[in-house]
């Protein structure tokens, strides 16, 4: 489309006295006045229409690389403190009441047992001794038996006790029946069982050899003898009777036995 070039001597902004000073540059190069205004161009106002010139191609220009923009370091971001939180106040409590304690009952007492007697221990009694001395068969020479046995009268019998300051030693004979009986006057209760009874000899020649039944050699302990219970007891005796043997000698082994 071919261009139209304008005189300022003969071109509207003389009319309208605007001068080109006061025109920007992009405004100096534009259609005619007639086209954007749209308004007819008187006669004398007609311009002479210069030679058209064929339109110069645009220049090419080389791209210019974008502008090489250095990194941006990081904004340094200054840590921030923690929220200073007010401490909270403890939560208000309501004095608790004091627990309501129930009457204690009065303790009771328990029934106190009745008081306890001690047991009543009898006075030390006075002690007395007794046993049997038997002479042994002479087929049962070296047998602990009493069979066939017959009681041997004068036969001396030993009491020794060692638990007084001053030992005791008593000595006693048998009966026709072969029965002693010691009652010595200062032998208690209180000290019997360090008494001990022994076989000391034989009036008899075929019947002298003291044997060991029931401890007759080596000495025999004072057993209590048991009373039987007596409905109607005449009297209590004075003394404490324990029991020793029976004794028994028997016929030498060199002696010849007769049957």
């Amino acid at each position: 489309m071919p261009f139209c070039s304008y005189s300022f001597h003969s071109s509207p902004f003389t009319a309208l006295n605007i001068s080109r000073r006061q025109l920007p540059p992009s405004s100096l190069n534009f259609p005619p006045l007639s086209h954007r205004l749209k308004l007819p161009v008187p006669h004398r106002l007609r311009l002479r229409a210069l030679p058209a010139k064929a339109p110069s191609p645009p220049s090419a220009k080389a791209p210019s690389p974008p502008p090489a923009k250095a990194p941006s370091p990081p904004p340094a971001k200054t840590p921030s403190p923690p929220p200073a939180k007010a401490p909270s106040p403890p939560p208000a409590k309501a004095p608790s009441p004091p627990p309501a304690k129930a009457p204690s009952p009065p303790p009771a007492k328990a029934p106190s047992p009745p008081p306890v007697k001690p047991p009543q221990i009898d006075p030390p009694k006075k002690v007395a001794v007794q046993g049997v001395v038997f002479c042994k068969a002479c087929k049962f020479r070296g047998i602990n038996t009493l069979l066939g046995a017959s009681p041997l009268a004068g036969a001396v019998v030993k009491l020794v006790c060692n638990n007084t300051k001053t030992s005791l030693i008593e000595q006693t004979k048998t009966d026709k029946k072969g029965y002693f009986f010691f009652r010595p006057q200062k032998l208690t209760t209180a000290g019997y069982r360090k008494c001990r009874a022994y076989l000391v000899s034989s009036p008899s020649a075929k019947c002298s050899v003291p044997t060991n039944l029931h401890g007759g050699a080596t000495g025999a302990i004072l057993i209590p003898s048991v009373v039987p219970p007596v409905k109607t007891p005449k009297k209590t005796p004075p003394f404490s009777l324990f029991t020793v043997g029976p004794f028994a000698f028997e016929a030498h082994k060199k002696l010849p036995c007769h049957y």
